[in-house]
């Protein structure tokens, strides 16, 4: 297969990579806080590992949150988003071998070659011939995979799956087909979220015995609760509050063992650093995992470094977990953190021998093909973390509600007019 790929093709309609002739549905981005579905022209195959799906599934992360809120910059007008979606395949190019027209598969958020030295690998996220963009090279010291608008401009945005139909380079290497035994409620979860949750706690070490910290109790947290159970560990403690302080209830019913702390009604003069250690036989849990993402700041100072610029991201929650962890613990960045923090701890990390892993840029491809088995297998369940069904048509209102952490309202599955009538078992749509 050619390792030339097309990229920077977030819209394409305005970069004159649609076909004018055939129109779509999509979610595209308006400015700050703005989404609109708008008619816009379909995608059509552009170099020759390219495949076009019609999408008969797609969902919202709480990564796409940080692109509504304009927290991550050169978004333009127009651009369509969504990273997680799975669908039947339309038409190919002439380099594609693997999958054919009328498949079902589901796609890595992640754009990888299959070819460079970490694709080789399985490292899909670090691909190295799928960026474009001097901007995170800059700030990283290297280059990672592209993605569907994701974080621009660091990963050179394609556009996005919260549409009709998408472009979905190196077809071969990215998708992966599902058999007739797992439903696209089941199956379109692949694509990030329960990748992402399962390397959280693999890569950060969870193992037989541990006691597992985990910030935040959305999709990813609620499954790396779930993971860190099935690999062993003896006690799990999610923590979560404010506005997702439901959340908290939400997982509990499904993983009665868990424990909980809602960090916004601890009693006076406790923190989850010190109520945490009183849990923990006053040392702390082996493992903390983050969950949330650094764009939410706890106290006013972080709030206004934001503000001003002065920070890309808080490091409240970082300096919780290190703090929190016991010496030598480990601690797994999951959450979404783009650039730089102000005022880490990084002398409790050294002073305490405390493991710092980012693990947020999952490797999907490493993990998905074990995940589907384990998925026909029921040992995992995708659908313990879905409330909701919607129409592609909805997704304006649907955004907004997510935003705002409407109660009961943890992850979603939005329907194309491509899509099958419900599985078994899986939400019905919503009517809003």
């Amino acid at each position: 297969m050619s390792t030339s790929i097309t990229t920077d093709v977030s819209n394409y309609e305005a970069r004159g990579y649609g076909d004018p002739s055939h129109s779509m549905k999509a979610l595209t981005w308006q400015g700050k806080n703005l989404v609109k579905v708008v008619e816009t022209a379909r995608p059509k195959i552009i170099d020759e590992g390219d495949i076009i799906l019609k999408v008969t599934g797609s969902t919202i992360c709480g990564s796409d949150l940080h692109l509504f809120h304009e927290a991550i910059p050169d978004l333009q007008k127009g651009d369509i988003l969504g990273h997680e979606f799975c669908g039947i395949i339309e038409s190919v190019g002439p380099a594609v071998k693997k999958v054919k027209v009328g498949d079902r598969v589901v796609a890595s958020f992640q754009i990888a070659c299959g070819q460079c030295y970490y694709c080789k690998k399985k490292l899909s996220s670090m691909c190295e011939r799928t960026n474009s963009s001097e901007a995170a090279e800059k700030l990283y010291g290297r280059r990672t995979a592209g993605m569907y608008i994701w974080i621009l401009p660091l990963h050179r945005g394609f556009a996005g799956g919260q549409a009709e139909y998408v472009r979905v380079p190196y077809g071969d290497v990215n998708l992966l087909q599902l058999p007739d035994d797992v439903p696209d409620e089941k199956g379109l979860y692949l694509s990030d979220v329960l990748a992402t949750s399962w390397n959280a706690v693999v890569d950060t070490g969870v193992e037989k015995g541990d006691t597992v910290a985990i910030w935040g109790a959305g999709p990813v947290g609620q499954m790396a609760a779930e993971f860190s159970f099935f690999h062993g560990a003896n006690r799990v403690i999610l923590i979560d509050g404010g506005h997702g302080k439901w959340r908290l209830d939400f997982v509990k019913k499904i993983l009665p063992q868990l424990e909980t702390i809602e960090y916004t009604n601890l009693p006076n003069g406790e923190s989850v650093t010190s109520t945490l250690k009183k849990m923990c036989d006053g040392r702390g849990p082996d493992v903390a995992i983050e969950c949330a993402a650094g764009e939410y700041a706890k106290g006013w100072a972080h709030y206004f470094e934001r503000l001003l610029g002065m920070e890309t991201d808080t490091p409240e929650l970082i300096n919780e977990m290190i703090t929190s962890v016991r010496a030598f613990g480990r601690c797994g960045v999951t959450g979404v953190y783009a650039g730089y923090c102000d005022h880490f701890n990084i002398g409790s990390l050294m002073e305490t021998g405390i493991r710092l892993i980012g693990n947020g840029q999952a490797p999907v491809q490493k993990y998905w093909e074990d995940l589907l088995k384990y998925v026909q297998q029921e040992k995992i369940h995708p659908l313990h973390m879905v409330t909701h069904r919607f129409k592609l048509e909805d997704m304006e209102t649907v955004y907004d509600l997510f935003n705002k952490r409407e109660p009961g309202m943890q992850k979603v599955f939005v329907q194309t007019k491509f899509s099958a009538p419900p599985a078994r078992g899986t939400p019905l749509l919503t009517e809003l």
